[in-house]
């Protein structure tokens, strides 16, 4: 998945991992690996993040872990369908996993990077956040809040030498949707080791926004232009005229 490929490039960067995730055994498999093809130090750290007790587990090693300079937060799942027709409580637990676990995390991890004055939170949303007429818009709504969290979150650490990024990945080839994926036009579908590595590229490049497979960067720029030149009438102490009896 995508957290899996994060891992491999980030090590062949030079990084140390802390890898998080519910499988020991295909978390071991995966630190066993990039142990052996890269020569980083991997420790594993086996927590469901679906559990308080294991999110404030991982959150308390967040803040007092001073070797920890990136954090990527890509904890997440899908609930997909009608939302009339869904289950309440998958929808409720989406939007733990989705929204309330990154946020903590990346609170947890602002904490102590404000402490170092450095350090980068990579949050992984989806540009279902821009299309909530056409996908279930629990999980669009999920990911539309990381994109507004993160660029307030960044507002507030820049002064601190912190970066956030933002990614939006489209229909990413990953185990998230099972073989829903192999019904799609094959034009739409990236594989995940392309969309990480646009990505980092996104990174590199200093975005706080990233959208693997936008070919042009004006059309998200003109998109942010349009809601900030909406933003000196967005509060007025009258009704637009339209409102008028």
């Amino acid at each position: 998945g995508i957290c899996a490929v994060y891992a491999d490039r980030l090590a062949r960067r030079g990084h140390d991992l802390i890898l998080v995730a519910r499988d020991r055994v295909r978390l071991d498999a995966v630190a066993q690996r990039l142990r052996e093809q890269t020569g980083v130090r991997v420790e594993t750290v086996i927590a469901d993040l679906g559990q308080r007790a294991d999110l404030a587990a991982v959150e308390t090693q967040l803040r007092g872990d001073e070797r920890i300079g990136i954090l990527v937060n890509n904890a997440g799942v899908a609930v997909t369908g009608a939302m009339i027709a869904a289950d309440p409580d998958r929808l409720e637990a989406m939007i733990q996993l989705n929204s309330i676990v990154p946020t903590r995390l990346a609170l947890a991890a602002a904490e102590g990077f404000i402490a170092q004055q450095s350090g980068t939170i990579i949050n992984i949303a989806s540009v279902t956040a821009l299309l909530p007429e056409r996908f279930n818009g629990v999980y669009s709504g999920s990911k539309a809040y990381l994109i507004n969290f993160s660029q307030a979150l960044q507002e507030e650490l820049r002064p601190h030498g912190v970066r956030v990024q933002a990614v939006l990945p489209g229909a990413t080839r990953t185990a998230i949707w099972g073989a829903a994926v192999d019904h799609l036009p094959k034009e739409m579908l990236m594989e995940v080791d392309e969309m990480v590595d646009a990505a980092l590229a996104g990174l590199d490049q200093g975005e706080l926004v990233s959208i693997p497979s936008l070919p042009d960067p004006a059309d998200w720029q003109a998109y942010t232009a349009a809601r900030l030149h909406m933003a000196p009438r967005l509060s007025l102490n009258q009704a637009a005229p339209r409102y008028k009896p």
